[in-house]
């Protein structure tokens, strides 16, 4: 979703701020805004010349051709503006298909002009460069401007001049105002490419004596280029098209989209609706859209949307919840669908996705029962049999009507089921092939190489690499033919070691002599070597941190994977083009702007390099190469045949529907030779006619699968091709997004250039041009399959085609950790926790999420609870331990502990160094009594003891009483830590035995000597364990089993850090220097000398 319209406020917010020109540009940040919640004395009173001027008032709301329809009141008064707004203000309206609310005006002064001042200007982005249209007639009656418009395009990294658009764009203009609109459009045209702009229309620009005037203005921006704008953009507001409201659950998906990696996309188009849908992948969703139109749905589909890009279970719980929410509200008199659709994935975990589904449709189980609700769910992909298995388990616990189908059920096959249109199977036959290739009934364990080099239907009489060619000087390079082969080379940009090990996964079950993958390049470690498998082997990857060091030692390199993020792939892409020895380039990345990917096309046809991508999952050669995670885990590869070449190429935009393409053409082919995923952006590195050409003239090719699309007009290059004869080979094509032209407001599919722009570039138009060229284009996608078998069985026939026998690979181990993942194998954890999980998108302690814990406002003392004690402890009890931690926190330098941490952080040791130098001073004599005095206390009460008995006991054992006697404080001067806590235990405890028993103590120690007072460790030793006993929240031996395992202790520790760490800053505060003990402080007691 690149190309995102902005209200006309905005775009001339942005033209004002940022415009260079000398072109005396007039009314400036003269515009008003109007809704219904406007205060007019406030608007006034900011806008003063409402007052003194004659006024335009106008809808904001991406209406074209507000003039024509009577949407646009002129040379009113401020009275007049509120009279003519009454009747419109709120009001719906129907603007061709689309009916809407009019909500949102803007009020500008009235400029006084004649006819012959207006004129028009446009700018638009075109894959060569961008487009600068002129007409000198503008205003409302400009009609087809692409017919009369003089047109000048600016190829990519072009300037445009003065002359440039005197000469070619203003022959028609008086020759007095040339040299301001030359001015004025240049300025435009630079304030259009620093801005990212990608389309900007001014209709009418006047030109008058007094200056230029920008009258009405429509324009978009790219909205991937918000890292490099955000400066000059600030926080832009993206209106939705006339006729759909904004929702603020469209506003939630957003703001999840942003903060994540993957894609959330939503958008609500009849929220009363009874077909809803949760589809995985952006090409998925435009074909379940589709479907459902063709097949009568589109006045009830009520949202469009995708999820993609390996999404965590929370993300996906919090998509799922929020469909359903909005699902749930109103009743339907038919009920209601929901189809959880998608392609084969190629990396996404499919089970990891569903458990977050499933979670959601427990907790809206009850309003789903309610609204008669059906699920139909069909998925592929990495543990897809896991997921599908959870979600059929959820529908028969729940009681929900849940349909589950796989890979064997073609893709939109739940959507007649879902709309009545076809039964649905009781049980229909499950492909079960994850984990085949862990073993192979073949008694070989490899096969022989021989078998496979060559393709899958017949002899290959040469290599199927093509040549270098010397080139003259100054004439471009072409590009290869043949881009992967047996022996091609890569490097891997970023640390995507899943990726890599499918790679040479792939590699291994195709009988590669040596992976594909040379090296990776990574710039944020130092030079290292990466652990991979090759087979059962396990071998070492060099890592580089310069792409110069990694191409210098691996001159038998020819491809980059570069899974560089959107900021850095543009810089990795040009760099890697500096070295003639690449000729590949894929691009994952998804969000790169248009412009930086346009200079990339520039720069690798100068170079000859083929681009696959951006916004891609790659492309696959079975038996050759593959790229990243095209084709998915091994046992896609092994079901869909990957491993060995076939005679079909087909070349889509989407990933996850290459990978869709690669099931059906092995249901109804020999399968794949080629496979090509150009990516989703509006300008991708290679098109459809390139792969379609390189295929054309590669032998072993024998038929043409395109997945086309919505958007551009790069699939009529096929039709003219096989009409022109060039391309001869049987084409089989679809283009998906055939229901845009049924919704009556736009609609922007998952992928950025999946938008029509004008009648052209729609599906419909497309489909049925390419059926007239001779491309064999089915009735829809539901019949593509049928198509291409068709297509084969009559290249079969003739003999064009013959099928070989089918050799098995050879084994590949599953790796440990997704075969567990899979549940095919267990291991005893090396860990258990019962206190935290950090796992999902929100972290939860003992089962409260941290949200919660903030909400609650259960302070420290209440996370201590939940940390230590597993347990939600009373309020007074949180209170209690927080006032445990302030009257420990500090008992001055001269202790120990605190002695230790200065003389350690005036060594000049760290931090941590220095805390951990006081804190190993804890024990029975410094700070450790708490443990021992709960437990001597606790031991003499439960055993009877009278507190007289207790402490002759102890004085005949000759063992001290912890937790009494104090070096400074006595029962004259008294410790008021000790006090303060004594007063709030007395206060709040349900009651106070073992307290009570040790002040009975003190009594009798007391009387001996009063400074053998129950200290400040005593009482939190003896009042922690009345806690632990009387709050009601442990049983008796979990309260001795806290005192035995040391908890008590724990809060000395904690409490006493927080004051080693205050000695230690204090002692960096003052500088302080290395410590060194007076020698008259030391006693130096030495034996006498000794004579023999």
């Amino acid at each position: 979703m690149s190309a995102k319209a902005i209200s006309e406020q905005t775009g001339k917010e942005f033209l004002y701020k940022h415009i260079c020109t000398s072109a005396a540009v007039q009314n400036r940040f003269r515009y008003a805004h109007v809704t219904t919640e406007t205060d007019w004395d406030r608007l006034v009173q900011d806008h003063p010349w409402l007052l003194s001027e004659r006024l335009v008032v106008k809808p904001d709301q991406l209406i074209k051709r507000r003039g024509k329809l009577g949407l646009v009141g002129v040379g009113l008064d401020l009275q007049g503006v509120r009279d003519w707004l009454k009747p419109r203000l709120m009001r719906e309206t129907t603007i061709g298909k689309a009916k809407g609310i009019l909500k949102n005006f803007l009020i500008e002064p009235f400029v006084p002009h004649k006819q012959d001042e207006e004129f028009y200007v446009c700018i638009y982005a075109a894959r060569e460069g961008d487009w600068v249209l002129f007409h000198h007639e503008g205003g409302v009656d400009v009609g087809d401007v692409d017919a009369k418009a003089q047109k000048l395009l600016v190829a990519v990294d072009d300037k445009l001049t003065e002359e440039m658009v005197t000469q070619q764009l203003l022959s028609h203009v008086p020759q007095s105002r040339k040299e301001v609109l030359a001015n004025f459009i240049v300025g435009l045209f630079n304030l259009y490419e620093d801005l990212y702009f990608t389309y900007l229309e001014i209709n009418p620009l006047v030109v008058t004596q007094d200056g230029v005037y920008v009258l009405d203005m429509a324009a978009k921006i790219d909205v991937t280029a918000d890292f490099i704008c955000k400066a000059k953009w600030g926080d832009v507001d993206f209106p939705p098209p006339f006729g759909r409201e904004a929702y603020p659950e469209e506003a939630y998906i957003a703001d999840l989209d942003a903060k994540s990696g993957a894609s959330l996309k939503l958008t609500i188009l009849n929220p009363r609706g009874r077909i809803w849908t949760m589809v995985a992948g952006g090409g998925a969703s435009v074909v379940y859209s589709d479907t459902i139109c063709d097949l009568g749905g589109v006045d009830e589909l009520a949202n469009y949307g995708e999820y993609s890009g390996a999404p965590s279970e929370q993300q996906t719980y919090d998509y799922a919840k929020t469909i359903l929410s909005l699902m749930t509200r109103e009743k339907h008199k038919e009920g209601k669908v929901l189809i959880i659709g998608g392609s084969i994935a190629n990396f996404t975990n499919v089970a990891a996705t569903f458990k977050g589904i499933v979670r959601a449709i427990r907790d809206f189980q009850a309003p789903l029962k309610e609204h008669e609700v059906s699920i139909f769910v069909r998925r592929g992909g990495p543990n897809y049999q896991e997921g599908l298995r959870v979600m059929g388990e959820v529908g028969k616990t729940t009681g929900i009507p849940i349909h589950v189908f796989g890979t064997e059920t073609h893709m939109t096959a739940i959507v007649g089921m879902a709309l009545g249109h076809r039964p649905i199977p009781n049980q229909p036959p499950a492909d079960a092939h994850t984990a085949n290739f862990l073993l192979n009934s073949n008694s070989s364990a490899a096969t022989p190489a021989s078998s496979r080099t060559a393709s899958f239907s017949e002899p290959k009489a040469a290599a199927d690499v093509t040549p270098a060619k010397k080139l003259k000087p100054g004439v471009p390079p072409v590009k290869a033919t043949a881009l992967f082969s047996r022996q091609s080379k890569a490097l891997v940009w970023g640390m995507q070691t899943r990726a890599v090990q499918g790679m040479m996964d792939f590699d291994y079950v195709c009988s590669r002599d040596a992976p594909s993958v040379a090296a990776m390049v990574y710039p944020f470690t130092g030079d290292h070597k990466q652990k991979f498998y090759w087979g059962h082997k396990e071998i070492l990857l060099p890592v580089y941190k310069n792409m110069a060091d990694a191409v210098r030692k691996h001159p038998e390199v020819d491809v980059l994977i570069s899974f560089a993020s959107l900021r850095s792939a543009y810089d990795s892409a040009m760099e890697t083009m500096q070295y003639p020895q690449i000729h590949t380039i894929a691009i994952i990345a998804e969000g790169i702007p248009e412009a930086l990917t346009r200079r990339l096309i520039k720069k690798a046809d100068e170079k000859g390099v083929t681009i696959i991508g951006p916004a891609t999952v790659g492309g696959i050669k079975p038996g050759c190469f593959k790229i990243g995670n095209t084709g998915g885990m091994l046992d896609n590869i092994l079901a869909s045949k990957l491993y060995r070449p076939g005679s079909v190429a087909y070349v889509s935009r989407s990933g996850g529907m290459s990978n869709e393409l690669n099931n059906i053409i092995s249901r109804t082919t020999d399968g794949v030779y080629e496979g090509v995923a150009i990516g989703g952006d509006r300008y991708p590195g290679s098109t459809f006619m390139d792969h379609v050409l390189r295929y054309q003239d590669t032998p072993d090719v024998k038929m043409i699968v395109v997945l086309g699309e919505i958007g551009g007009a790069e699939e009529y290059k096929i039709g003219h091709g096989v009409a022109e004869g060039r391309i001869t080979k049987p084409v089989v094509c679809w283009c998906i997004g055939t229901c845009a032209t049924m919704f009556s407001s736009e609609v922007q599919f998952g992928h950025a250039g999946a938008c029509a722009n004008q009648a052209s570039e729609t599906a419909v138009a497309k489909n049925q041009a390419l059926r007239e060229g001779g491309v064999f284009v089915p009735k829809s996608f539901d019949e593509l399959g049928d198509a291409i078998r068709s297509v084969y069985d009559d290249l079969v026939a003739s003999g064009v085609i013959v099928p070989a026998k089918e050799v098995p690979p050879p084994t590949v181990p599953m790796d440990y950790s997704w075969a567990r993942e899979l549940g095919l194998i267990r291991k005893p954890a090396s860990f258990m926790t019962s206190i935290c999980d950090e796992r999902g998108q929100e972290l939860i302690y003992a089962g409260m999420p941290i949200t919660e814990v903030f909400k609650e406002e259960m302070g420290l003392g209440g996370v201590l609870g939940l940390l230590w004690f597993q347990r939600r402890l009373p309020r007074y009890a949180c209170q209690f331990i927080e006032m445990c931690l302030m009257v420990t926190a500090d008992h001055g330098p001269a202790v120990s502990g605190a002695h230790n941490t200065i003389v350690c952080a005036r060594a000049g040791k760290d931090l941590v160094s220095s805390l951990t130098s006081g804190l190993l001073t804890i024990g029975d004599r410094f700070g450790g009594a708490l443990d021992a005095a709960a437990k001597q206390f606790s031991g003499a009460f439960d055993s009877g003891l009278l507190p007289m008995e207790f402490v002759n006991k102890m004085k005949k054992e000759g063992k001290l009483i912890m937790g009494i006697g104090h070096r400074v404080k006595s029962i004259n001067n008294p410790d008021m830590r000790v006090q303060i806590l004594k007063d709030f235990v007395k206060q709040h405890f349900p009651a106070t035995q073992l307290l009570d028993y040790a002040l009975e103590v003190e009594k009798i120690t007391t009387s001996k000597k009063p400074n053998l007072i129950l200290n400040v460790d005593g009482f939190i030793g003896v009042a922690f364990v009345d806690l632990l006993r009387t709050c009601g929240g442990f049983t008796r031996d979990e309260a001795d089993e806290f005192v035995e395992i040391g908890a008590l202790n724990g809060i000395f520790v904690l409490g006493r850090s927080m004051g080693f760490i205050g000695h230690y800053l204090d002692q960096k505060r003052l500088k302080q220097g290395l410590y060194r003990h007076p020698w008259d402080d030391i006693s130096y007691v030495l034996p006498e000398h000794m004579t023999m």
